[in-house]
C-alpha cells in the first residue's frame, strides 16, 4: 500500500445507513490495522458525534479545510480508536455551498487538500444526503464511491440519480472515478421485501454488491446515542460482526484495485 485511497460514501437519500456505515467501516478498518481518516462532510456532524468528538473539541473542521489555508493534518483529530482520525464538521458547513460557489476551482478544493494524506492511508468521506457542491467535491477527490443501499421498496430507483451524478463527475472533473461497491443495509431476513430487494440488487448490479449484508440490529441503532461505533458499544453484536466482515471485503477489494493500477 504505497498511495492512499479516497472513498466517498454517498447516497442522496437520507436514512440509508450512510453515516453509520462511515463510522463503523472506519472503526473496523482501523481496528484491523489500517490507518484511516474519516472526513465528516455532512453539516449535521453526525459522524463527528458518533465517534465521540464533542462540538467543543472541533477547533478546526472540514469547513476550515475547504475554505481556509489549513492542511489536512491541522484539521484531523484523534478518536478513541487507534489508527482512526477524524476531520469533524459543525453547522458552519451548511452555508459552504453558497460561500464556496464563487471560489476558483470550487469542485477541486477537497481534492487538493487530500493530496497530503499519509501514504497507505484510507480516507473515507461521509457525504451529505444531497447532490450539491460538497458531494461533488467528495467525488472529484475520490478514487471511488461506496453506496449504502437500504433494503426497502424503491431502493434501486433512488440509486439511478446517484449513478447519473457519478457519470457527470467522470465527464467533468474526475475521469478515473468508479463505483467501489454497493452495501445493502438495514436488512431484515424475516421480511420478504428485504430478500426481494437483495435479489433484485444482485441481479441488476452483480458483483458490485458486496457479499456481506448489514442486518437491521438494535445495537447498531443504539450505539450513536452513546457516541460510539457499534464495534465499541457491543463488539459481540450481529451488527459488529457484519461490519467487521464487510471491512475485510472492502479492504480486499481496495487492495485488488491498487494492484491492478
Amino acid at each position: 500500500m504505497a498511495q492512499h485511497s479516497v472513498i466517498a460514501i454517498a447516497n442522496q437519500k437520507g436514512g440509508v445507513g450512510k453515516t453509520t456505515t462511515a463510522i463503523n467501516l472506519g472503526a473496523a478498518l482501523a481496528m484491523a490495522g489500517h490507518r484511516t481518516i474519516l472526513i465528516d462532510l455532512d453539516p449535521q456532524g453526525n459522524a463527528s458525534t458518533g465517534l465521540g468528538v464533542t462540538v467543543e473539541q472541533r477547533h478546526k473542521t472540514i469547513y476550515d479545510l475547504l475554505a481556509g489555508p489549513e492542511a489536512l493534518s491541522e484539521c484531523a483529530v484523534s478518536t478513541r480508536i487507534e489508527n482512526l482520525s477524524l476531520v469533524p464538521a459543525t453547522s458552519d458547513l451548511s452555508s459552504a455551498d453558497m460561500e464556496l460557489a464563487q471560489t476558483k476551482d470550487r469542485t477541486r478544493l477537497l481534492r487538493r487538500k487530500l493530496e497530503d494524506a499519509p501514504a497507505g492511508s484510507i480516507v473515507l468521506i461521509d457525504c451529505p444526503p444531497a447532490l450539491g457542491l460538497l458531494t461533488v467535491n467528495a467525488m472529484v477527490a475520490a478514487d471511488a464511491v461506496l453506496v449504502p443501499l437500504q433494503a426497502e421498496f424503491y431502493a434501486l430507483e433512488g440509486l439511478s440519480q446517484l449513478l447519473t451524478t457519478v457519470k457527470h463527475v467522470r465527464q467533468s472533473g474526475n475521469p478515473a472515478l468508479r463505483i467501489n461497491g454497493v452495501l445493502l443495509t438495514m436488512s431484515d431476513y424475516r421480511n420478504n421485501l428485504s430478500q426481494q430487494v437483495e435479489a433484485d440488487a444482485r441481479a441488476t448490479l452483480g458483483d458490485l454488491v458486496f457479499p456481506t449484508v448489514i442486518p437491521r440490529n438494535v445495537r447498531v441503532s443504539e450505539a450513536p446515542s452513546f457516541a460510539q461505533p457499534v464495534l465499541l458499544y457491543d463488539p459481540s453484536s450481529k451488527g459488529s460482526a457484519a461490519y467487521r466482515q464487510f471491512a475485510a471485503e472492502f479492504a480486499a477489494r481496495l487492495k485488488l484495485v491498487r494492484e491492478e493500477a
